[in-house]
């Protein structure tokens, strides 16, 4: 055999082999708008690169792995409405988007205990244990009454709860009900 054709053959092959395991599986084909870290069970991104991960890195994001989500994607999740009063204008909207353990389930996440540190793009950062994300059954609001929601508003995602639907908190004043529910988020951190 040609020892050349052979190295060839060889070296093609070894990359070949090597591409897989290197890059991670994609699921987005469009900017990422979520990234969840932390006590996952997938990923289909790596580390954060300080360089291009700007906005994490001067919030002092961490992770060595990380499953994200596009619009696509967080829409293909079995939809959620809820119709809470808003604090911004005191009206009832439609606010709709996959339920947040939905989102979580698909990033492989387990168990019942542990908490959610949910970042908005301005850097606020609330957290929630699992099993209130679970009781008030918070979505991660894509649409606000039919429509995508822009970044510069309230989106392009919240986590949002209806909280004229729970009496202990309906009955705090409207702007108190909110104070979990990041818009602007970009970043889950699961503990």
């Amino acid at each position: 055999m040609d020892k050349r054709a052979f190295l060839a053959t060889a070296a093609a092959s070894a990359a070949t082999l090597a591409a897989p395991a290197q890059a991670a599986p994609a699921v987005t084909r469009s900017p990422v708008l979520l990234t969840v870290t932390g006590a996952i069970g997938r990923a289909n991104r790596g580390p954060l690169d300080p360089a291009l991960d700007q906005m994490m890195q001067k919030q002092g994001v961490r992770f060595d792995k990380g499953w994200t989500f596009d619009f696509t994607a967080l829409t293909a999740l079995p939809p959620v409405t809820i119709r809470p009063t808003l604090e911004y204008d005191g009206k009832a909207h439609a606010l709709r988007g996959p339920l947040l353990s939905d989102v979580l389930a698909a990033a492989g996440v387990r168990g019942e205990q542990g908490e959610v540190l949910m970042r908005a793009v301005d850097g606020y950062a609330p957290a929630i244990t699992l099993a209130d994300m679970r009781k008030y059954r918070f979505i991660v609001a894509t649409h606000l009454d039919g429509k995508p929601m822009p970044v510069g508003g309230l989106g392009p995602l919240w986590a949002v709860f209806d909280a004229d639907r729970f009496p202990e908190v309906a009955a705090r004043a409207l702007n108190e009900r909110f104070g979990n529910c990041p818009w602007g988020l970009y970043h889950i951190d699961v503990r």
